[in-house]
Protein backbone atom coordinates (compact mmCIF):
# COMPACT_ATOMS: atom_id res chain seq x y z
CA UNK A 1 0.00 0.00 0.00
CA UNK A 2 3.05 2.52 0.98
CA UNK A 3 4.39 2.36 -3.05
CA UNK A 4 2.63 3.49 -6.35
CA UNK A 5 4.40 4.28 -9.27
CA UNK A 6 4.45 8.10 -9.22
CA UNK A 7 3.47 10.30 -11.56
CA UNK A 8 5.22 13.15 -13.56
CA UNK A 9 8.27 11.72 -14.61
CA UNK A 10 10.38 10.64 -17.23
CA UNK A 11 12.60 7.08 -18.56
CA UNK A 12 16.32 7.54 -19.64
CA UNK A 13 18.70 5.56 -21.22
CA UNK A 14 20.40 3.36 -18.36
CA UNK A 15 17.06 2.70 -16.94
CA UNK A 16 17.37 6.57 -15.21
CA UNK A 17 14.33 8.23 -14.72
CA UNK A 18 13.83 12.22 -14.38
CA UNK A 19 11.27 13.08 -11.91
CA UNK A 20 9.28 16.03 -13.05
CA UNK A 21 7.18 17.21 -9.72
CA UNK A 22 9.04 19.77 -8.44
CA UNK A 23 11.70 22.38 -9.88
CA UNK A 24 14.82 20.14 -8.35
CA UNK A 25 13.86 17.76 -11.14
CA UNK A 26 16.30 15.10 -9.97
CA UNK A 27 17.69 12.48 -12.01
CA UNK A 28 17.93 9.31 -10.17
CA UNK A 29 19.78 6.16 -10.56
CA UNK A 30 18.25 2.48 -10.60
CA UNK A 31 17.99 2.28 -6.64
CA UNK A 32 18.05 5.81 -6.02
CA UNK A 33 15.94 8.15 -4.84
CA UNK A 34 15.06 11.84 -4.88
CA UNK A 35 16.26 15.14 -2.81
CA UNK A 36 12.54 14.42 -0.86
CA UNK A 37 13.67 10.47 -0.06
CA UNK A 38 10.40 9.03 -0.91
CA UNK A 39 10.79 8.76 -4.72
CA UNK A 40 12.49 6.17 -5.72
CA UNK A 41 13.71 4.44 -8.93
CA UNK A 42 12.79 1.04 -9.14
CA UNK A 43 14.64 -0.41 -12.51
CA UNK A 44 13.79 2.10 -15.06
CA UNK A 45 10.35 3.61 -13.03
CA UNK A 46 9.43 6.02 -10.51
CA UNK A 47 7.20 4.74 -7.52
CA UNK A 48 6.32 6.62 -4.34
CA UNK A 49 7.56 5.08 -0.77
CA UNK A 50 5.00 6.90 0.93
CA UNK A 51 1.73 6.46 -0.79
CA UNK A 52 -0.61 5.87 2.20
CA UNK A 53 1.93 6.20 5.05
CA UNK A 54 0.69 8.35 7.47
CA UNK A 55 3.31 9.74 10.71
CA UNK A 56 0.66 11.91 11.66
CA UNK A 57 -3.40 12.78 12.43
CA UNK A 58 -5.02 14.91 14.80
CA UNK A 59 -8.04 17.09 14.45
CA UNK A 60 -6.79 20.60 14.58
CA UNK A 61 -8.29 24.17 14.92
CA UNK A 62 -8.12 25.44 11.69
CA UNK A 63 -6.30 28.38 12.70
CA UNK A 64 -3.18 25.86 13.55
CA UNK A 65 -2.02 25.39 10.05
CA UNK A 66 -2.32 28.75 10.24
CA UNK A 67 -5.55 29.83 8.21
CA UNK A 68 -7.13 32.89 10.05
CA UNK A 69 -9.50 33.37 6.82
CA UNK A 70 -10.50 30.20 6.07
CA UNK A 71 -13.74 28.99 8.31
CA UNK A 72 -12.56 30.83 11.64
CA UNK A 73 -13.39 28.83 14.34
CA UNK A 74 -13.49 25.22 12.39
CA UNK A 75 -11.68 22.15 13.52
CA UNK A 76 -9.91 20.25 10.08
CA UNK A 77 -8.46 16.87 10.61
CA UNK A 78 -4.68 17.15 9.72
CA UNK A 79 -2.46 14.32 8.55
CA UNK A 80 0.71 14.27 7.21
CA UNK A 81 3.38 11.61 5.84
CA UNK A 82 7.45 11.49 5.55
CA UNK A 83 9.35 13.35 3.52
CA UNK A 84 10.29 16.93 2.13
CA UNK A 85 12.18 18.48 -0.71
CA UNK A 86 14.04 20.62 1.24
CA UNK A 87 16.68 20.45 3.97
CA UNK A 88 16.18 23.55 5.90
CA UNK A 89 18.35 23.91 8.68
CA UNK A 90 15.70 24.78 11.01
CA UNK A 91 13.16 21.92 10.62
CA UNK A 92 10.62 22.93 12.97
CA UNK A 93 9.28 19.13 11.72
CA UNK A 94 12.15 17.51 11.32
CA UNK A 95 11.29 13.87 12.96
CA UNK A 96 8.67 13.41 10.14
CA UNK A 97 9.71 15.29 7.38
CA UNK A 98 14.17 14.61 7.58
CA UNK A 99 14.00 11.37 9.29
CA UNK A 100 12.51 7.81 8.92
CA UNK A 101 9.32 7.67 11.84
CA UNK A 102 6.52 4.97 12.53
CA UNK A 103 3.86 5.07 10.30
CA UNK A 104 0.86 2.99 9.64
CA UNK A 105 -1.00 2.81 6.82
CA UNK A 106 -4.39 4.62 5.66
CA UNK A 107 -6.23 4.79 2.25
CA UNK A 108 -7.88 7.77 1.00
CA UNK A 109 -11.37 6.43 1.88
CA UNK A 110 -10.02 5.85 5.86
CA UNK A 111 -8.97 9.52 5.69
CA UNK A 112 -12.29 11.12 4.54
CA UNK A 113 -14.26 8.14 6.43
CA UNK A 114 -12.55 9.94 9.18
CA UNK A 115 -13.45 13.33 8.69
CA UNK A 116 -16.44 12.80 8.10
CA UNK A 117 -16.77 10.91 11.71
CA UNK A 118 -15.26 13.85 13.76
CA UNK A 119 -17.36 16.46 11.70
CA UNK A 120 -14.12 18.21 10.64
CA UNK A 121 -14.79 20.93 7.88
CA UNK A 122 -12.56 18.75 5.66
CA UNK A 123 -8.69 17.34 5.71
CA UNK A 124 -5.73 19.33 5.67
CA UNK A 125 -2.29 17.58 4.03
CA UNK A 126 0.34 19.20 6.35
CA UNK A 127 3.13 18.79 8.83
CA UNK A 128 5.46 17.04 6.36
CA UNK A 129 5.62 18.01 3.01
CA UNK A 130 2.64 17.30 1.23
CA UNK A 131 3.97 18.27 -2.37
CA UNK A 132 5.81 14.77 -2.05
CA UNK A 133 2.65 12.82 -0.59
CA UNK A 134 1.20 14.09 -4.43
CA UNK A 135 -0.28 10.96 -5.31
CA UNK A 136 -2.23 10.09 -2.36
CA UNK A 137 -3.44 13.76 -1.71
CA UNK A 138 -5.10 13.83 -5.32
CA UNK A 139 -6.35 10.54 -4.63
CA UNK A 140 -7.97 11.20 -0.98
CA UNK A 141 -8.52 15.31 -2.37
CA UNK A 142 -11.22 13.99 -5.03
CA UNK A 143 -12.92 11.70 -2.48
CA UNK A 144 -13.10 14.29 0.03
CA UNK A 145 -14.69 17.24 -2.48
CA UNK A 146 -17.57 14.34 -3.33
CA UNK A 147 -18.28 13.74 0.40
CA UNK A 148 -18.99 17.07 0.55
CA UNK A 149 -15.60 18.00 2.91
CA UNK A 150 -12.88 21.42 2.09
CA UNK A 151 -9.44 20.14 1.25
CA UNK A 152 -6.43 22.28 2.50
CA UNK A 153 -2.67 22.44 2.21
CA UNK A 154 0.07 23.54 4.01
CA UNK A 155 2.91 23.51 2.04
CA UNK A 156 6.49 24.75 1.19
CA UNK A 157 4.79 25.55 -2.44
CA UNK A 158 8.17 24.18 -4.25
CA UNK A 159 6.31 21.86 -7.07
CA UNK A 160 6.62 22.18 -10.96
CA UNK A 161 3.52 23.95 -12.73
CA UNK A 162 2.22 21.49 -14.64
CA UNK A 163 1.35 18.84 -11.29
CA UNK A 164 0.44 22.32 -9.47
CA UNK A 165 -2.17 22.57 -11.87
CA UNK A 166 -3.33 19.05 -11.38
CA UNK A 167 -4.01 20.00 -7.80
CA UNK A 168 -5.84 23.27 -8.21
CA UNK A 169 -9.54 21.77 -9.05
CA UNK A 170 -9.70 20.17 -5.19
CA UNK A 171 -7.65 21.89 -3.13
CA UNK A 172 -9.75 25.08 -1.91
CA UNK A 173 -7.07 26.64 0.44
CA UNK A 174 -3.97 26.72 0.90
CA UNK A 175 -0.79 28.37 3.05
CA UNK A 176 2.37 28.71 1.60
CA UNK A 177 5.29 29.01 3.81
CA UNK A 178 7.73 31.99 1.81
CA UNK A 179 10.56 31.10 4.04
CA UNK A 180 12.21 34.20 2.87
CA UNK A 181 12.57 36.68 0.04
CA UNK A 182 16.31 36.17 -0.55
CA UNK A 183 18.35 33.50 -3.28
CA UNK A 184 21.25 33.26 -1.19
CA UNK A 185 19.23 32.17 2.17
CA UNK A 186 17.19 29.72 0.08
CA UNK A 187 19.93 28.29 -1.09
CA UNK A 188 22.26 28.01 2.31
CA UNK A 189 19.49 27.68 4.60
CA UNK A 190 16.25 25.95 2.93
CA UNK A 191 18.51 24.27 -0.14
CA UNK A 192 16.18 25.13 -2.38
CA UNK A 193 14.98 28.29 -4.42
CA UNK A 194 11.99 31.07 -3.84
CA UNK A 195 11.16 31.63 -7.14
CA UNK A 196 8.98 28.90 -7.98
CA UNK A 197 7.11 28.95 -4.24
CA UNK A 198 6.16 32.44 -5.48
CA UNK A 199 4.96 31.13 -8.42
CA UNK A 200 3.39 28.94 -6.44
CA UNK A 201 1.58 31.47 -4.97
CA UNK A 202 0.31 33.97 -8.16
CA UNK A 203 -0.59 30.67 -9.75
CA UNK A 204 -3.46 29.24 -6.44
CA UNK A 205 -4.45 32.79 -6.46
CA UNK A 206 -5.48 33.32 -9.79
CA UNK A 207 -7.00 29.68 -9.84
CA UNK A 208 -9.32 31.09 -7.21
CA UNK A 209 -7.73 29.01 -4.68
CA UNK A 210 -7.56 30.90 -0.87
CA UNK A 211 -4.45 31.97 -0.27
CA UNK A 212 -2.47 32.66 2.99
CA UNK A 213 1.21 33.12 3.53
CA UNK A 214 3.69 32.16 6.20
CA UNK A 215 7.00 32.93 6.79
CA UNK A 216 9.13 32.06 9.73
CA UNK A 217 11.28 34.76 10.85
CA UNK A 218 15.09 33.29 11.84
CA UNK A 219 17.20 35.09 13.84
CA UNK A 220 19.49 36.94 11.61
CA UNK A 221 19.12 34.86 8.76
CA UNK A 222 15.95 36.28 7.21
CA UNK A 223 14.71 39.23 9.22
CA UNK A 224 16.26 42.16 7.91
CA UNK A 225 13.70 45.18 7.90
CA UNK A 226 14.95 45.34 3.87
CA UNK A 227 14.44 41.73 2.98
CA UNK A 228 10.82 41.90 4.96
CA UNK A 229 9.99 45.11 2.87
CA UNK A 230 10.20 43.52 -0.42
CA UNK A 231 8.16 40.41 0.71
CA UNK A 232 5.63 42.31 1.33
CA UNK A 233 5.31 45.15 -1.59
CA UNK A 234 5.39 41.27 -3.72
CA UNK A 235 2.53 39.69 -1.69
CA UNK A 236 0.41 43.40 -1.95
CA UNK A 237 1.42 43.45 -5.70
CA UNK A 238 0.90 39.82 -6.70
CA UNK A 239 -1.23 38.61 -4.56
CA UNK A 240 -3.50 41.37 -3.22
CA UNK A 241 -3.53 43.36 -0.69
CA UNK A 242 -6.36 40.72 0.96
CA UNK A 243 -3.86 38.12 1.56
CA UNK A 244 -2.95 36.94 5.08
CA UNK A 245 0.17 37.12 6.00
CA UNK A 246 1.35 35.15 9.02
CA UNK A 247 5.02 36.09 10.73
CA UNK A 248 5.90 33.11 13.15
CA UNK A 249 8.52 32.89 15.86
CA UNK A 250 11.33 30.82 15.14
CA UNK A 251 12.69 28.50 17.74
CA UNK A 252 15.99 26.65 17.55
CA UNK A 253 15.38 23.02 16.07
CA UNK A 254 17.09 20.29 14.06
CA UNK A 255 20.66 21.50 12.76
CA UNK A 256 20.08 25.58 13.77
CA UNK A 257 20.98 27.05 17.21
CA UNK A 258 20.00 30.35 16.48
CA UNK A 259 18.31 31.74 19.45
CA UNK A 260 14.72 32.33 19.41
CA UNK A 261 13.72 35.25 17.55
CA UNK A 262 13.13 38.65 19.14
CA UNK A 263 9.61 39.70 20.35
CA UNK A 264 10.84 43.48 18.96
CA UNK A 265 11.80 41.93 15.48
CA UNK A 266 8.13 40.49 15.31
CA UNK A 267 6.12 43.54 16.39
CA UNK A 268 8.62 46.13 13.93
CA UNK A 269 7.80 43.28 11.11
CA UNK A 270 3.91 43.21 11.86
CA UNK A 271 3.92 47.45 12.11
CA UNK A 272 5.66 47.63 8.72
CA UNK A 273 3.98 44.82 6.93
CA UNK A 274 0.51 46.30 7.98
CA UNK A 275 1.10 49.74 6.18
CA UNK A 276 0.86 48.05 2.94
CA UNK A 277 -1.55 44.48 3.73
CA UNK A 278 -5.14 44.51 5.58
CA UNK A 279 -4.46 41.72 7.34
CA UNK A 280 -1.09 40.80 9.12
CA UNK A 281 -0.68 38.23 12.01
CA UNK A 282 2.11 36.73 14.46
CA UNK A 283 2.17 33.35 15.29
CA UNK A 284 4.48 31.71 18.23
CA UNK A 285 3.93 34.86 20.43
CA UNK A 286 1.61 35.92 22.94
CA UNK A 287 0.63 38.85 21.35
CA UNK A 288 -3.46 39.50 21.32
CA UNK A 289 -3.17 42.36 19.82
CA UNK A 290 -1.12 40.73 16.67
CA UNK A 291 -3.66 37.85 16.48
CA UNK A 292 -7.24 39.71 16.02
CA UNK A 293 -8.72 40.51 12.97
CA UNK A 294 -9.84 44.23 12.45
CA UNK A 295 -11.66 45.66 9.65
CA UNK A 296 -9.59 47.88 7.13
CA UNK A 297 -11.89 50.20 6.63
CA UNK A 298 -13.05 51.08 10.07
CA UNK A 299 -10.64 49.70 12.42
CA UNK A 300 -13.37 47.66 14.56
CA UNK A 301 -12.22 43.92 15.75
CA UNK A 302 -14.23 41.56 13.79
CA UNK A 303 -12.78 38.27 14.89
CA UNK A 304 -10.87 38.07 18.50
CA UNK A 305 -8.49 35.26 19.27
CA UNK A 306 -6.90 34.34 22.13
CA UNK A 307 -4.85 31.30 21.93
CA UNK A 308 -7.01 28.92 19.40
CA UNK A 309 -9.89 30.27 21.02
CA UNK A 310 -11.93 32.39 18.36
CA UNK A 311 -15.06 34.52 18.82
CA UNK A 312 -16.67 36.88 16.40
CA UNK A 313 -17.67 39.67 17.67
CA UNK A 314 -17.86 41.66 14.29
CA UNK A 315 -19.18 39.93 11.72
CA UNK A 316 -22.23 39.44 9.96
CA UNK A 317 -21.96 36.81 7.51
CA UNK A 318 -18.98 38.25 5.70
CA UNK A 319 -19.67 41.98 6.69
CA UNK A 320 -18.05 44.43 9.15
CA UNK A 321 -20.57 44.55 11.92
CA UNK A 322 -19.65 47.86 12.36
CA UNK A 323 -19.44 49.65 8.74
CA UNK A 324 -20.97 47.58 6.85
CA UNK A 325 -17.79 46.16 4.88
CA UNK A 326 -17.16 42.75 2.66
CA UNK A 327 -14.11 41.66 3.90
CA UNK A 328 -12.22 38.86 2.49
CA UNK A 329 -13.24 35.87 4.62
CA UNK A 330 -14.59 32.89 4.50
CA UNK A 331 -17.20 31.74 6.51
CA UNK A 332 -20.15 29.29 7.22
Amino acid sequence: MTAREAMYYVTLPGEKVECRLCPHTCVINPGGRGVCRVRENREGRLYTRNYGRCSSLALDPIEKKPLYHFYPGSLILSAGTVGCNFRCEFCQNWEIAQDEPETVTITPGDLVHKARETGSLGIAYTYSEPLVWYEFVLDTARLAREAGLKNVMVTNGFIRPEPLAGLFPWIDAWNIDVKGFSLEFYRKIVHGDYRPVLETAAAAVKAGGHVEITTLLVTGLNDAPEELQELVLWIANNLGVDTPLHFSRYFPRYRLQAPPTPVTILRRAWEMARRYLHYVYLGNVDDPEANNTYCPVCGEVVIRRTGYHVSLPGLVGRSCRSCGSELAIIVN
